[in-house]
């Protein structure tokens, strides 16, 4: 069914609603909560560590929540991590307003929602499917896709210029609304959330065996394997780009960092480019399938990756950007339709999980610190091209591998 007919489903909007105003809190506290810390402690070191304090419990924790996710009521522990989050967050403000708010204590509360959301998210992973029905998940996820990303280009310009006009503590508790708000819509949802019954793991046996079932499905399953292993690669240069697009933005486009209104168009061209593909990817499946559609998708990727790093003009860079992200995005939203497609729902939060784990818990952190690494020595320009080539690698490797196949077996049943 189309995105028109999905939102018209009043299931499907109260869960996209909690969706958007989630992130939107989110987007709030992601720039709040580093400002908080740097006006706290006036160190750059305790500045950096919310951000990697914020990446741990997802490599920590991912492989376990999918198993736990997948043993108890997606709804109730969707609504727990939501309210346990929102009082977490609560504390923040609290303490500040108390005059004892510490570092510390921002780290520890960053850390512990963090823990709340790969909860949320493994859940999530297969609350989805069940509500829309598995024909309806790419265009669903889309249209979640596309409409957070609106929510990701709006919030944070208005996130930053609030917090130079105010104390940023007291946006947290903006944050911690919008979580207790989600909980109640996810409540509202009158369709399950899950499809089989659910029964609690009755040791620490059970998780690991449990853990085991999602990988040994994952790593049987020779499509998802592939899609998870190339997205490794490909999420190795979304995270290349991060950390690169300030330093290559000053030294190759001659777009300083501070007081050059060019910065604000080139930083917005990948949230365009994302919310392009979360429009095109459910036609695309629907006409090639999602194996061809990942085979066309990943050389257009690399493409486009080679022509950001080629050219010093701003005015190219933005039609450039605008297209590598719509192609990035496009193989990601791909990979993760099709594995939820495919995945049977008692295993729904393990596989996912576990995917997400090894692209964004192992893929963003490693080709941003290559990035980084190479940049040291050379410039931003050879940073980002160290990535783009551990996607070349990723690329040949999806063509050499069972896509192929399926992608031929795609073009066959089309053309019968």
């Amino acid at each position: 069914m189309s995105t028109e007919t999905l939102r018209g489903d009043p299931d499907f909007r109260r869960y996209l609603l909690a969706r958007v105003i989630s992130v939107a809190g989110t987007l709030v506290s992601v720039v709040a909560l580093p400002v908080l810390v740097y006006q706290l402690t006036g160190s750059a070191a305790w500045t950096s560590a919310v951000a990697a304090t914020e990446a741990l419990p997802y490599l920590l924790f991912g492989l376990f929540a999918g198993a736990v996710a997948d043993r108890l009521n997606r709804r109730k522990l969707m609504m727990a991590a939501d309210l346990v989050s929102s009082a977490l967050l609560a504390s923040v403000p609290i303490a500040w307003a108390a005059g004892g708010l510490t570092a510390p204590h921002v780290l520890v509360v960053a850390f512990l929602t963090q823990t709340m959301f790969v909860l949320f998210d493994a859940a999530n992973f297969g609350a989805l499917p069940a509500l829309v029905g598995r024909e309806r998940t790419t265009a669903a996820f889309s249209a979640v896709f596309g409409t957070t990303t609106v929510v990701e280009i709006a919030v944070p310009p208005l996130a930053a210029l609030a917090v130079t006009m105010a104390a940023p503590a007291p946006l947290i508790a903006l944050d911690a609304l919008t979580y207790a708000a989600s909980a109640m819509l996810i409540r509202a949802i009158v369709r399950p959330l899950s499809t089989s019954d659910r029964s609690r793991p009755r040791s620490a046996r059970d998780v690991l065996v449990d853990v085991r079932g999602g990988l040994s499905f994952l790593w049987q399953n020779k499509i998802v394997r592939t899609l998870t292993l190339v997205g490794a690669t490909h999420s190795a240069v979304g995270g290349a780009w991060i950390a690169m697009q300030l330093p290559w933005a000053d030294r190759v486009l001659g777009v300083a960092p501070s007081g050059d209104a060019r910065l604000a168009v080139l930083l917005s061209c990948w949230a365009v480019g994302g919310l392009i593909a979360s429009r095109l990817v459910p036609r695309l499946t629907k006409a090639l399938g999602a194996a061809r559609l990942a085979l066309l998708a990943l050389p257009t990727s690399l493409g486009a990756g080679l022509v950001v790093i080629a050219t010093s003009h701003w005015v190219v860079a933005i039609f450039a950007i605008t297209l590598w992200s719509t192609a990035f995005t496009t193989v990601v939203i791909n990979g993760i339709t099709y594995r939820q497609q495919v995945t049977p729902d008692e295993l729904q939060g393990r596989v996912n999980t576990t995917a997400r784990m090894l692209a964004w818990g192992v893929g963003h952190p490693v080709g941003a610190a290559l990035a980084g690494a190479v940049a040291v020595w050379t410039d931003p320009r050879v940073g980002l091209a160290s990535a783009v080539a551990v996607l070349a690698v990723g690329v040949i490797a999806a063509w050499c591998s069972p896509l192929r196949a399926e992608a031929e077996k795609q073009l066959q049943s089309t053309a019968s």
